[in-house]
């Protein structure tokens, strides 16, 4: 819901486009896009004349058959006359939905992005420093155990050693996820080029972790050379990359602890209003019980972490005819307190 009110926030703050896309990356079930459109449609007097319209950039076919579900009970059309989106549907609040394998084939337009829990999933090269310099590790068959993978260092440099490891690199052991890199110039350019924004929220650091990778099976920590295929890899997401691979098209924001993001945007007195309307105290046990999940820094507050690309105008005057002292303070972007532009 809070992400829902960010988004609103930030089409209000840059003056109301009659239009905006809603564009979610891995959009998993559908639940968040779900709770968000909630939103929207709780404040259809404020988007009543605004065109919106949903866009769901999924490879899977089970987990858009998921979505679909979710969000319009199942009512999609297939659509392979248009070689952009392969299905649409009517939300059930009556907002239209497209789905697509790729965000190069999302339209262009003012779009809001939404990328929760989506970068930590892509795959990642590893790096080591040696005495010989860098050297990238790979993953072999081990010669002394049957059917065992292990992990090696590459004899030489690789051609990702070359394309990847930046000369200033401090850590001994890096992570680089280059699909994210290519994922977040794209939205760069979009934003840049046709405004809106967009929300990474992820577990991840800025540029000061070394070796993340793990996997996860059944909710329990898993060995990721182990039974290839049965659990879900993944690596912390480098905030400070996909900073650098903006390559200045747009601001950025945070990262910033979600503990702190959530209490920004209101959270606190979002769970008062809900448990004084709370029927029952089983209820109110599971809402405190999802507020410490979300805020307790043992927890989710301070593993998850939220990051936003901006249009410079959002956070900088650009109007160079005005005289500076007529200027008009730019209204805060929501959930990142105090601006820090990076």
């Amino acid at each position: 819901q809070l992400i829902g009110i960010w988004y609103v926030s930030e089409w209000i703050a840059t003056g109301k486009p009659k239009a905006f896309q809603l564009v979610e990356l891995g959009p998993g079930r559908g639940t968040l896009t779900d709770d968000i459109l909630r939103v929207f449609n709780q404040l259809t007097s404020l988007l009543s004349k605004c065109d919106v319209s949903v866009h769901l950039v999924e490879v899977s076919p089970k987990l858009s058959e998921v979505q679909a579900l979710t969000l319009t009970g199942g009512k999609v059309q297939l659509n392979p006359e248009d070689k952009s989106a392969y299905m649409k549907g009517i939300s059930k609040t009556g907002i239209p939905i497209f789905w697509y394998r790729d965000i190069q084939d999302v339209p262009p337009g003012y779009s809001f992005y939404l990328a929760h829990e989506f970068f930590d999933a892509l795959p990642i090269h590893k790096f080591q420093r040696t005495e010989k310099g860098w050297r990238e590790v790979l993953v072999d068959i081990d010669p002394e155990v049957p059917d065992k993978l292990r992990f090696v260092l590459s004899p030489s440099s690789t051609p990702a050693t070359e394309n990847f490891m930046q000369p200033e690199e401090m850590r001994d052991h890096v992570e680089v996820c280059p699909e994210a890199g290519v994922i977040i110039q794209r939205l760069a350019c979009r934003i840049e080029k046709d405004g809106g924004a967009a929300l990474v929220a992820d577990y991840g650091h800025d540029g000061t972790k070394t070796d993340t990778f793990r996997g996860f099976r059944n909710h329990k920590l898993h060995d990721v050379l182990s039974a290839p295929g049965t659990a879900d890899l993944t690596a912390d997401v480098d905030f400070s990359y996909l900073r650098k691979m903006t390559q200045g098209r747009t601001a950025t924001l945070g990262p910033i602890k979600q503990q702190e993001f959530l209490k920004n945007m209101g959270i606190d007195l979002r769970l008062q209003v809900l448990l004084q309307n709370s029927p029952d105290t089983a209820a109110r046990e599971q809402l405190l019980h999802s507020y410490d999940m979300l805020m307790n820094p043992k927890k989710m507050g301070d593993q998850f972490n939220f990051f936003a690309l901006l249009p410079h105008y959002r956070l900088v005057h650009t109007d160079k005819k005005q005289k500076p002292e007529s200027k008009l303070p730019l209204p805060p972007v929501a959930g990142f307190g105090e601006l820090v532009l990076k």
